[in-house]
């Protein structure tokens, strides 16, 4: 007779016991692994039997259909009861004095164990496969969908049987077994990080667009333009370009004034399209003062050319 990979080979124990936690017996070892207690009458029928050792049974709850494996540890129990782990209770949904049936079985052995712990704090211990390498020890078989309990370092932690090949029950005695890991309940994938990177890189390029706009504004730049259309041969800074206007008429007044000295006669003579024949005081004083006399205010508007003008002199004297 087989039933989902495993089966029941000659007469078969089978039994039901009232069950109660390890709290109920001096035996708080128990709760580290997934070995029951069994009263003697049970060794006595087994050991009759042609049965496969190490012994193993199925646990199942009638009323809610559902089912587990376990080992032994010892037959000391009282008639008509078994003492078993409390998180095994929690997995068939019972409690203390209810109804379990027992029954031997044999399961093949397991090759591979898919785990999922409830928190993700089994994964902050240091090393969280040697822990559970040292905590299935105590374990002789695994069943899917069961969940088992880890103690260390004065915390339970709970983890899910959420695949076991070859069947939906193995024994993980005297076996090598590949064990991998599922994400925890509750884990949460990082989304922060995602959204982080292009708000990081907004900023970034945030911070550059000013960098690169606050040059560009410069108020009163670029090139001068003539309303004749001539180009210009330079243009002068903005801000001096007032400076220059205000220096030339005192560099032309300073002319004005050089050229009506006694050192620049000769040249003011010249200018003025007068001819001299001879050197005397008295005209040199009137020439001297005729220039800035009959200059005009603005130096900016050049004299005009007046042949023939002036006193006349003779030779003799």
């Amino acid at each position: 007779m087989f039933f989902d990979g495993y089966g029941y080979h000659g007469t078969s124990f089978e039994q039901t016991y009232r069950c109660y936690p390890a709290s109920f017996i001096d035996k708080p070892q128990i709760e580290n692994g997934d070995k029951i207690i069994m009263p003697s009458s049970a060794l006595d029928r087994l050991a009759s039997l042609h049965i496969d050792y190490p012994m193993l049974f199925e646990l199942r709850n009638a009323a809610t259909e559902r089912v587990s494996h376990c080992g032994v540890l010892e037959f000391i129990a009282e008639e008509g009861m078994i003492y078993m782990p409390y998180w095994m209770m929690e997995n068939l949904l019972l409690q203390e004095g209810d109804i379990v049936r027992v029954k031997n079985v044999t399961l093949p052995k397991g090759t591979y164990v898919k785990l999922q712990p409830h928190t993700k704090d089994f994964l902050d211990i240091s090393n969280p496969k040697a822990i559970l390498e040292t905590t299935l020890r105590n374990f002789s078989c695994l069943t899917t969908g069961d969940s088992i309990m880890v103690a260390y370092n004065n915390k339970k932690y709970y983890i899910d049987i959420i695949e076991t090949k070859p069947s939906n029950a193995i024994t993980i005695i005297e076996t090598d077994c590949e064990v991998d890991f599922a994400p925890p309940l509750d884990y949460k994938e990082p989304e922060k990080p995602v959204a982080t990177v292009p708000s990081s890189k907004a900023l970034a390029e945030g911070q550059e667009v000013p960098a690169e706009t606050e040059p560009k504004f410069n108020p009163f730049t670029g090139s001068g333009r003539r309303l004749d259309g001539k180009p210009l041969s330079y243009q002068p800074p903005p801000i001096s370009s007032s400076g220059p206007k205000d220096k030339r008429p005192d560099v032309t007044s300073g002319g004005g004034q050089s050229s009506a000295g006694p050192s620049s006669q000769g040249s003011s003579r010249q200018t003025q399209g007068k001819l001299v024949f001879g050197r005397t005081k008295d005209p040199q004083k009137e020439l001297a003062k005729e220039p800035t006399k009959q200059e005009p205010p603005p130096e900016k508007e050049e004299p005009k050319f007046q042949p023939f003008t002036g006193k006349k002199y003779s030779l003799k004297g």
